[in-house]
């Protein structure tokens, strides 16, 4: 579940045939110095579809095991990340049942860093058509590398209000809930508005949202204001006495 506007739903994103080496956003090389990682296939290297056969044939533990890996590898790595998307959601308490891939937001200049931290582990990673996120394969799942969230750049300030959390056994940093649903909502457009994606999130983490912020960064744009309308009329929040655009 990548935030961003005007992209089809993940389910709808499809690695291309032949996937290009990962970059970084600035178009280099996705290694330290322009080299590609993992060519010694030395101990510790993963296969992109290493273990598949032992994960279960229930999709949401397949996804949740490839999220453990690729956190292990970029915490190992010292590289500042937050979980995101679907993934995040289940971190905090929200709906559970994973369709699509695990989400990483990382910082624009440390692309290409993960990606050669991922490349020498053995995993796939190539750069979609789409110019704000990697893709890499673990265990046989999609992973989404993102470094611009909502139309708006990853930034360190954006990751340090992320929040230890464990995802079954690993702790890892996940985005807040306030961030996560503020994302979905400022990527509404006319042509991506999918609020029966979004409800069931908002309303089960709706005491963990920091409404007035959600209003006041995302309100004043007619989509999300139609989605904070419709949480008003299904008493999922309070209705704003002043304009729903914003705060006061």
């Amino acid at each position: 579940m990548t935030e961003h506007p005007g992209e089809a739903a993940p389910a709808e994103r499809n690695a291309p045939a032949a996937p290009r080496p990962a970059t970084g956003p600035d178009g280099g090389p996705g290694g330290p110095g322009g080299q590609e990682g993992g060519q010694d296939g030395g101990q510790g290297r993963l296969d992109a579809d290493a273990g598949l056969e032992e994960l279960p044939p229930d999709l949401t533990q397949a996804i949740l095991e490839a999220t453990k890996q690729v956190a292990s590898l970029l915490k190992g790595a010292g590289h500042p990340f937050a979980l995101a998307g679907s993934v995040a959601v289940y971190a905090h308490g929200g709906p559970g049942n994973l369709q699509h891939d695990a989400d990483f937001c990382v910082l624009p200049e440390d692309a290409g860093a993960v990606a050669a931290t991922l490349r020498d582990a053995g995993l796939e990673v190539y750069t979609p058509p789409e110019d704000w996120l990697l893709k890499a394969r673990c265990m046989g799942q999609d992973i989404d590398l993102i470094f611009e969230l909502a139309r708006q750049p990853v930034t360190r300030e954006l990751l340090g209000r992320a929040e230890e959390l464990p995802v079954e056994s690993v702790r890892m940093p996940v985005l807040p809930v306030t961030d996560l649903l503020a994302g979905l909502l400022n990527a509404f457009t006319e042509h991506h508005c999918d609020f029966g994606a979004v409800l069931p999130i908002a309303r089960a983490l709706r005491e963990k949202v920091d409404w007035p912020r959600v209003r006041h960064e995302c309100g004043a744009a007619p989509m999300p204001d139609a989605f904070l309308y419709l949480l008003e009329r299904l008493q999922v929040i309070s209705p704003q006495d002043d304009d729903r655009g914003g705060l006061p």
